[in-house]
């Protein structure tokens, strides 16, 4: 007769035996999901569809895959700061464009779009290295393009995006200016105890206080958690408390290990968020969240007045010495040609204008 602790023996392995093989045939396919049930891989629109200035990129991974990319711009010269944006594990990048739309007229940006290999029009097949592979070429066509301003780039994630910028976002410090992380977990490891609850026991991070026999089996862990402690940007952390997908723990916890070596942390809670819908849940506060802290760590760079407006080279105040003499409205207009171009005036008691290096750009400009 076989005994009690025997069963319970035979259903503990079976079980462990199970999980690896769930693991190690199908965890791709639990973690990546290029093709949403019903639909095909293609591009369902464009962002044409939605009258969208945009251009089609096509980069190479540093192992060769051929990737696509859209970048979108609101205004043609391309001002204001850069998000290079990364999507969740399901589905592409066009069934974000109406979320960009907006992201785009609220925050006055340009947005980056990568689809991660095996995604979109992208070829290969996705997994945790190629990914990373493929967000740094993201990152390096950015910084080799000279319509935008490659200080004031933004990375923003959601859930598996925020995996995927976070550790973008620690290996270039002098390449990203900020990160921004909505409804990202901790790690897949904890994921798949939140997801096969059967193996919470047998898998997860750090904090689990299992054996985790089955961490070795998993080839993309995505541990988050371990990363986002060695960031050294600014963070803005954007939780959804009714996250059907990733327990808004899992926010909370990235958010507590950032916070210890990084003062620059931000954390938001949006009551009605789930775990897809945060941003419109949010409406007006988080778009609003999101302008405040762009605004705060890459602000708008404003050209600076010359130091010479209203004085001559030697620092006297060209209105004590030429007022008397001149016209006020010629003196006004020299006065400002010499505040829009910058220009250093040389002058004498009299008549500085006579005497100024940039006379004939000056003659011209008073002449129109």
């Amino acid at each position: 007769m076989v005994s009690y602790m025997g069963v319970l023996l035979y259903g503990v392995g079976g079980i462990v035996v199970a999980g690896v093989a769930l693991l190690v045939a199908f965890q791709e396919k639990l973690v990546y999901v290029p093709v949403l049930p019903g639909l095909s891989k293609s591009y369902p629109i464009t962002p044409a569809r939605l009258r969208l200035d945009y251009e089609d990129v096509w980069l190479t991974s540093s192992d060769g895959i051929r990737l696509h990319a859209w970048f979108i711009k609101l205004l043609p010269d391309c001002r204001g700061p850069t998000i290079l944006f990364f999507q969740e594990n399901a589905g592409n990048i066009a069934h974000r464009l109406e979320m960009v739309r907006i992201m785009l007229q609220r925050l006055q940006c340009n947005v980056f779009m990568l689809s991660y290999r095996g995604y979109g029009a992208s070829d290969g097949f996705p997994s945790q290295h190629g990914i990373i592979m493929d967000a740094q070429a993201a990152l390096d066509h950015l910084h080799q393009r000279t319509d935008i301003d490659g200080s004031r780039i933004v990375v923003f994630g959601r859930s598996l995006g925020g995996a995927v910028g976070a550790v973008l976002t620690k290996n270039n410090p002098d390449k990203v200016a900020a990160l921004i992380l909505e409804n990202t977990f901790t790690s897949i490891l904890d994921m798949a105890g939140v997801l096969l609850p059967f193996l919470k026991w047998l898998i997860g991070g750090s904090s689990s206080k299992g054996p985790r026999v089955l961490n070795r089996f998993v080839r993309s862990p995505w541990s988050t958690i371990d990363i986002v402690g060695e960031v050294r940007q600014p963070i803005l952390f954007l939780s959804g408390l009714q996250d059907e997908m990733v327990p808004p723990i899992h926010m909370q916890l990235l958010f507590a290990k950032a916070a210890t070596r990084n003062k620059n942390c931000s954390f938001i809670e949006f009551p009605t968020g789930m775990h897809m819908d945060t941003w419109l849940a949010g409406g007006d506060h988080y778009w609003r969240t999101v302008q405040r802290f762009l605004e705060q760590y890459v602000p708008e760079k404003k050209e600076m007045a010359p130091t010479t407006v209203g004085k001559c080279c030697s620092g006297e105040n060209i209105f004590a010495s030429c007022c008397q003499w001149l016209d006020f409205q010629y003196f006004c207009n020299i006065l400002c040609a010499c505040i829009v171009l910058g220009i250093c005036q040389k002058c004498d008691p009299v008549l500085p204008y006579h005497h100024c290096t940039n006379v004939i750009i000056l003659q011209k400009i008073l002449d129109s």
